[in-house]
């Protein structure tokens, strides 16, 4: 074929006479069957199989040679034979020159695509026919078809139509329609009319859209070996009938199908308008930026041929694979006639025949395509096959890793006993042991390490409040209570009732900051438990129930505990004064040191503001006042008394302060290590063999709603990528051998 394109380009430009115009007529009658597919070597040529499919590329290059030949011979001037020839062979059915080689490639991507795969996030290489409305789409695809497709006003094709064409060596053509698991077969009068009540059995009888594909095989004597996705054509304006946001509903249908980089986009272009005003050209140049996977197609060349050749050759819009112009079948024209027709416009028109053959008709179009798609799945295929084991093991091992389906008591008691178990271990290790190897990145779950911050705040909180800062209304408080303790006694003791009261303020004051704290911590512990045991649960919906009501039900009752706990070590601490810790007395000692120096500086010196150690800076210009209303000779003794009191009181809340601390924290320890090791089970259990649970440990034998639900998506998808990976086997063994 490449020495008969060389010979038919050749005589185009020597002209010599009628002889070749008769071989040109002879040949006319014939089909373009490749004349070099029996010299395409074997596609075999590397040790892997994947590497082998590499070998297409070489056919590539030889139908790249062959049409590179077949110019030359325009511009070598061999004369009009040539002509003749190329009018003989442009006239002719369209067919792949290595159909034969490209065939069960095609096959087992078709097939892959039946299959549904790209459901699984594995994209696969498709010919995406994109273009605005009215711009010859529905034209190109029944001249490369050899077909009628619907027509009308408005969008024609509401669903994307997968289009599979396939060259059939047997006279009698095949149809076949397939949507919604229908099968339906179909001819050539009827095929418009069935596609179109295929449409609308899926998008409505309206004109609505769907992305609900409608796969149309056409096996044909004469038609190039192509797979392509007919998109509707792009509107802005919403006709009688179809919904406002028409427009973005059909650019969302495009771009899913033009993002994926496996995606060839075949843009149809209307010669009549502004290649850089057309939609589909923005659509495609937004995920295709270089235009290294679109193609462009240049329709209606004969309504528009001034300044044609400017706009292909110029390329202003960057199309990487470059463009080619067609004429479409007009009116009642057969496909023949309109084949001729065309390739008669573009050698004689005087604008149109100044635009390179290689870049003109359906069957260069044809062509183009099918090298295209040939060196796309053979680029793509290898990277296909890796995904599709990828996600197969992924699937079975997701599958592995839930849980049994558990078909007897006794299988069912195992199941609960290795859930409590495994659920009373990790809460050992996160609440008791600290040990947070299974929640390395979850820093919530770091339990001890969280559970120590909110014990230092709760230290915190009660060391900073009001109540602990001896300097605040130094000795006045004390002052007065003494003037109201006073009784028959001996002058030289501190009463006993006044310690107390000034206690018991001080202990209401702060109590609670105990109990807010309590909460705080149960809180935490309960997001915690039901955390772990929701995740150990997570496959058995009914003991996940069971589990979780029991896990509320027991954190309420330990919190209510804890609450009481300390509402009594409050009420402790305001009962009485009672310490055996020797730091009271020492600590008291040393303050006590400070007595006749303090009481000197403030009945004799004028300072408002006296040091004393261990207590700060303290504000003494009120206590003149108020030791003023005093005789002279009892002021000493006044403030001797309140001092000695405020040093008590000092010494002894850092015991109290220790106390509530240290309790809280044994407390605490204690009440979590019964959750774990006792409580827990024990509740569980109870609540599962319980009325309200019904059913027991029976229950357990029936899987959640979502487990079921994953587990029939995940053997869904192990047998739908199973049979794609034996689809892809197949033809690498067919590649192979």
């Amino acid at each position: 074929m490449g020495a008969a394109k060389q010979t038919d380009l050749a005589c185009n430009s020597e002209g010599e006479g009628s002889s070749c115009v008769e071989q040109h007529a002879i040949i006319e009658a014939a089909p373009i069957v490749s004349s070099y597919n029996d010299k395409i070597r074997p596609l075999l040529g590397a040790i892997d199989k994947l590497r082998s499919l590499m070998s297409i590329h070489q056919i590539i290059k030889k139908m790249g040679a062959a049409r590179q030949t077949d110019l030359a011979c325009i511009s070598e001037g061999e004369g009009s034979s040539c002509v003749e020839q190329h009018a003989i062979i442009e006239a002719a059915p369209i067919v792949s020159s290595y159909n034969d080689k490209i065939r069960p490639l095609l096959d087992a991507v078709d097939k892959l695509r039946s299959l549904m795969v790209m459901e699984e996030g594995i994209q696969l290489p498709t010919i995406v026919v994109v273009g605005d409305q009215s711009s010859g789409k529905s034209s190109v695809l029944e001249s490369l078809a050899g077909i009628s497709l619907p027509r009308g006003q408005g969008i024609c094709t509401r669903v994307p139509l997968i289009m599979r064409l396939q060259h059939h060596s047997s006279p009698e053509p095949e149809f076949q329609l397939e949507y919604l698991n229908f099968v339906i077969h179909t001819d050539e009068v009827n095929i418009a009319d069935d596609i179109v009540n295929a449409t609308n059995d899926i998008a409505g009888g309206g004109k609505g859209i769907s992305n609900t594909p409608l796969t149309l095989l056409v096996k044909k004597n004469g038609v190039p070996d192509l797979t392509m996705v007919d998109l509707p054509g792009i509107t802005r304006v919403p006709v009688h009938g179809q919904p406002e946001d028409i427009y973005d509903q059909i650019k969302d249908m495009i771009m899913d199908y033009i993002k994926p980089e496996e995606s060839i986009i075949l843009n149809v272009l209307s010669a009549t308008v502004d290649f850089t005003t057309c939609e589909s050209i923005r659509m495609s140049q937004s995920v295709d930026r270089a235009g290294d996977r679109t193609l462009a197609v240049v329709t209606k060349v004969d309504k528009a041929p001034e300044g044609l050749l400017e706009k292909v050759t110029a390329d202003d819009v960057g199309i990487g694979l470059g463009y080619v112009c067609v004429r479409n079948r007009i009116g009642d024209e057969t496909y023949e006639e309109a084949r001729a027709k065309s390739q008669q416009l573009f050698q004689t028109h005087p604008l149109l025949s100044k635009i390179d053959k290689s870049v003109v008709g359906i069957p260069v179009l044809a062509q183009k395509l099918a090298q295209i798609q040939a060196s796309s799945i053979t680029r793509n295929l290898p990277d296909i096959v890796k995904k599709i084991n990828d996600k197969l093991s992924s699937c079975l091992l997701e599958l592995k890793k839930m849980p049994k389906s558990l078909s007897s008591v006794a299988e069912a008691m195992t199941a609960f006993m290795q859930i409590i178990g495994s659920s009373k271990e990790s809460l050992r290790k996160i609440l008791v042991r600290g040990e947070f190897d299974e929640f390395t990145d979850d820093k919530h779950m770091h339990c001890t390490a969280r559970l120590y911050e909110m014990l230092k705040q709760y230290s915190d909180q009660l060391h900073k409040c009001e109540e602990s800062d001896p300097k605040s209304n130094f000795l006045v408080e004390e002052i007065k209570i003494l003037e109201e303790a006073n009784g028959i006694s001996l002058p030289n003791f501190v009463p006993r009732n006044a310690f107390l009261v000034i206690l018991q303020g001080k202990v209401k004051g702060i109590s609670s900051i105990p109990i807010g704290f309590v909460e705080k911590v149960w809180s935490y512990i309960e997001e915690v438990v039901m955390s772990v045991l929701m995740h150990n649960t997570e496959n058995y919906y009914q003991l996940q129930v069971c589990t979780r009501r029991a896990g509320h039900n027991l954190i309420t009752r330990m919190k209510e505990r804890s609450v009481e706990w300390t509402m009594e070590m409050v009420e402790m601490e305001k009962l009485t004064d009672y310490t055996c810790n020797p730091e009271y007395v020492s600590e008291w000692s040393r303050l006590m040191g400070q007595q006749d120096a303090f009481v000197h500086a403030v009945l004799s010196k004028n300072d408002s503001m006296i040091s004393i150690e261990g207590i700060g800076e303290v504000e003494v210009g009120v206590l003149r006042q108020y030791v003023s209303f005093f005789f002279l000779d009892v002021n000493n003794h006044v403030l001797s008394q309140a001092f000695d009191l405020k040093m008590r009181m000092t010494a002894y809340w850092k015991v109290v302060l220790r106390r509530l601390v240290d309790c809280m924290a044994l407390h605490l320890q204690v009440s979590v290590s019964k959750l774990v090791h006792k409580d827990m089970e024990i509740e569980i259990v109870k609540e599962l063999m319980g009325p309200n649970c019904g059913g027991g440990i029976e229950k357990m034998l029936e899987e959640s709603p979502a487990v079921s639900a994953k587990r029939e998506k995940l053997v869904k998808s192990i047998k739908k990528l199973r049979d794609s990976k034996e689809v892809v086997a197949k033809i690498l063994d067919g590649v192979a051998t």
